[in-house]
């Protein structure tokens, strides 16, 4: 799963690293940061992906979240940049539940069963699909509803590397491995030339990520 972001960039680098051949999946869901789908590609292309498909899922239709409807707006400056206890209004409705469903069908049409994603449960926004648990209760879907695993073929495993690792941890880790994260989207609310806000809670954990590591962000950020 690349969405563009950081952390999907990581993951990416760090499965070419352990060996894999990687296809991509990118996915346009109705959100306001569609700009994040150009860094996808560019992040494919610079970490030469086997094939990179981006589908599109109109998650907008139902709305729920600030980053698929136009009626709420993306929070900015908010005084909590951890899991607070409170789920905020960033998190679109099972949006990792139908990601990772599609990426499953991919998974299965190409007889592969390593599913990368770059859920994080340290240094993330509340979100519930960003948890182990549910990671681990998807997985044992995977392996109960698809045919490749009831008739034995294989079985599945959705590979999430970065869940217990903090973002400095995760800036320092790809920046390991090379990866270039001028080419990377972030911000949920990027201005009209694709500028990042520096203020959404994505923004600040980044920075703040970048800071921690003694390193400096490439991308442009709103003056």
């Amino acid at each position: 799963m690349l969405s563009g972001g950081l952390d999907s960039a990581t993951v990416l680098a760090i499965a070419s690293s352990e060996g894999f051949q990687c296809y991509a999946l990118s996915c346009l869901y109705g959100q306001k940061h569609r700009v994040e789908l150009e860094a996808a590609k560019r992040v494919a292309v610079s970490l030469g992906v086997v094939e990179h498909r981006c589908v599109n899922i109109d998650l907008a239709q139902f709305g729920g979240s600030a980053l698929t409807d136009s009626a709420v707006e993306v929070p900015k400056d908010s005084s909590e940049l951890s899991d607070s206890g409170c789920i905020p209004a960033t998190y679109v409705p099972a949006r990792n539940t139908i990601f990772l469903s599609y990426a499953l069908a991919w998974a299965e049409v190409l007889g592969v069963f390593d599913i990368f994603i770059g859920v994080n449960s340290v240094d993330y926004s509340g979100y519930p699909d960003c948890r182990g648990e549910f990671i681990k209760a998807f997985e044992a879907l995977a392996n109960v509803g698809t045919a490749a695993a009831v008739e034995g073929r294989g079985r599945y495993r959705i590979r999430t590397p970065l869940i217990d690792l903090t973002k400095t941890q995760i800036i320092l880790r790809g920046t390991e491995l090379g990866v270039d994260y001028s080419l990377t989207h972030s911000c949920y609310d990027p201005d009209e030339g694709g500028r990042s806000c520096g203020r959404c809670d994505s923004c600040r954990l980044r920075l703040k990520g970048f800071e921690e590591a003694g390193l400096c962000d490439p991308i442009e950020y709103v003056k």
